[in-house]
């Protein structure tokens, strides 16, 4: 799977809430300052290209869908950033958060609280 640009990823994130829409319900979405119509439209048949985005022709409207769950972007996504960044390691990814986000010690007991409910799944 492709990565997105910064650009396309926000586009699809409003595609991914709204489900199905035309260029004008994803603009209307967009954050300030708005681009161009125009831009969203080549942006969206980029995404089309790349085999995220499908549609359905109206005349010369188009409905656009996502054909990528948001799910399944981010779970390539991740795979693609633990190895990118930490080595394919979880223990180098829990190190940096624990470490380097200053995690609450609130945060670090739900954390602790979650990897033990999966550790006890795991034993049944």
């Amino acid at each position: 799977m492709k990565q997105l640009t910064r650009a396309e990823e926000q586009v699809m994130q409003v595609l991914w809430d709204l489900e199905v829409a035309y260029v004008r319900d994803i603009l209307d979405k967009l954050p300030k300052p708005k681009p161009a119509y125009n831009t969203v439209s080549t942006i969206i048949r980029i995404l089309e290209k790349k085999g995220f985005v499908g549609y359905k022709a109206f005349g010369k409207a188009h409905e656009y869908y996502p054909l990528i769950s948001k799910k399944d972007y981010r779970r390539n996504y991740f795979k693609g950033f633990l190895t990118n960044y930490f080595g394919n390691s979880y223990m180098a990814l829990t190190s940096f958060f624990t470490k380097e986000q200053d995690l609450s010690l609130q945060e670090l007991e739900d954390i602790k609280k979650m990897i033990e409910e999966e550790i006890n799944q795991k034993k049944k």
